[in-house]
């Protein structure tokens, strides 16, 4: 029987995609606090390979640094994942409960990480002409991290493929439709804030006059 310490179970995981998870379902292993750095360094990754990105791929961005933007392609997408796949599954009798979910996945994103940094290295060693090997690494991480995941959702639930599919695609939707409520709820705070901020403004300039 394996008996892997918390970050040797990161590597196992990643480095057999077809029993890693199912070895770690069965040891009842992951570590979320783990999966929380995990998140933290894609959000730093996001952040890397959009302002740190070499010259001779396309101009950093210069504008003003806003980090909403990279809260949302990191912790609120995964969250809105596993907040999705928990609910989905429960529906379809999925043996996962949320904090696995949030471990396998966390587990799953970290080629696609890896291979962020990488590029962001390699963007200012290369030149235009090997654009390619970039090309190479992004495409080698962003398919193992798809490959893990689903690796993973199907451990962490005991599914079939074809369910695991089906699983993963009303995932999605579910993801859509929170992030869409998300924005029409910010949306309706903001012109709250406007309305309250006009009615402020309006008195306090009347109890002046």
């Amino acid at each position: 029987m394996l008996d892997l310490s918390q970050r040797q179970w990161v590597k196992h995981a990643v480095v057999h995609p077809v029993e890693g998870f199912e070895d770690m379902r069965w040891k009842k292993s992951g570590s979320l606090r783990i999966a929380a750095l995990i998140i933290v360094m894609l959000f730093f990754a996001q952040i890397a390979h959009s302002r740190l990105y070499g010259f001779q791929f396309g101009m950093p961005e210069q504008k003003t640094f806003n980090v909403f933007p990279y809260l949302v392609r990191s912790f609120v997408i995964f969250g809105a994942w596993v907040i999705g796949n928990w609910s989905v599954c429960t529906l379809l009798d999925g043996e996962g409960t949320a904090r696995n979910i949030c471990i396998y996945s966390s587990y799953a994103l970290v080629p696609y990480i890896v291979q962020l940094y990488v590029n962001v290295g390699l963007s200012h060693i290369l030149i235009q002409d090997e654009a390619v090997f970039m090309q190479a690494v992004s495409i080698i991480g962003t398919g193992w991290s798809v490959i893990l995941m689903f690796s993973a959702i199907r451990s962490v639930h005991q599914y079939s493929a074809a369910k695991t599919f089906a699983a993963i695609a009303l995932t999605i939707a579910a993801m859509l439709i929170m992030l869409f409520l998300l924005v029409l709820f910010l949306s309706l705070i903001q012109q709250m804030w406007i309305f309250l901020s006009t009615i402020y403004t309006e008195l306090f300039y009347r109890t002046r006059t």
